[in-house]
C-alpha cells in the first residue's frame, strides 16, 4: 500500500497503513469519485463503498447505464476521496483504475457487504431494491484498484 502525506504540516500528519485500513473499513462516509465525461470534463459522484482489507480494493455499486459507468467505460481512471467532515479532519484520497464487473455471482456478495455497511442488513427495503437491481443485471460493480492513498489526520497536530 503506497501512502502519501497529503496533510498540511501545521494541521497534522499522515495516517499509517494500519490507520488507513481501519479508516476505510470502518468509515460509513461516502466515497466521492471523479470521472471524466465525453468532453473530458470532470464529474463528481458521491456513493457508498466497501473496502476489502485483504486485497486493498474499493468496491462501488453503480447503475449499468449511469453517468459514472458510461464515463468509466471510456476512461477507467478514477480519483476518489473519503473524508471525515468532523473536527479533527482526516481522510484518504487517491487515484486508481476501475474494472467494471457485470458478473452477478461475483457482484452479489460484495453488494451485500455494501448495503449491510450502510443500512445494517440485507432485509432493509432499500437493500432489497439494490440487491434486486444487481440480480436483474441493471446494476454493476466498480472495482477500484488504488495506485496510492494520500492521507491526512488533523488529530496528529503537533503543538
Amino acid at each position: 500500500m503506497k501512502i502519501l502525506d497529503a496533510s498540511e504540516p501545521e494541521f497534522g500528519g499522515p495516517m499509517t497503513e494500519d490507520e488507513v485500513r481501519d479508516f476505510l473499513v470502518n468509515s460509513n462516509k461516502n466515497v466521492h469519485i471523479s470521472t471524466l465525461d465525453q468532453r473530458g470534463e470532470p464529474n463528481i459522484h458521491p456513493t457508498w463503498y466497501y473496502f476489502d482489507n485483504n486485497n486493498s480494493k474499493i468496491y462501488i455499486e453503480s447503475g449499468r447505464e449511469s453517468k459514472k459507468t458510461q464515463n468509466l467505460r471510456r476512461n477507467s481512471i478514477i480519483y476518489y476521496c473519503i473524508d471525515d467532515d468532523r473536527i479533527p479532519y482526516k481522510g484518504v484520497r487517491g487515484k486508481g483504475t476501475v474494472r467494471i464487473s457485470d458478473d452477478v455471482d461475483y457482484n452479489l456478495p460484495i453488494i451485500e457487504k455494501i448495503v449491510v455497511k450502510y443500512l445494517g442488513s440485507t432485509t432493509h427495503p432499500m437493500s432489497q431494491t439494490i440487491i434486486s437491481s444487481i440480480r436483474r443485471g441493471d446494476a454493476i460493480l466498480l472495482e477500484v484498484t488504488p495506485k496510492f492513498y494520500a492521507t491526512w489526520d488533523h488529530s496528529k497536530l503537533k503543538r
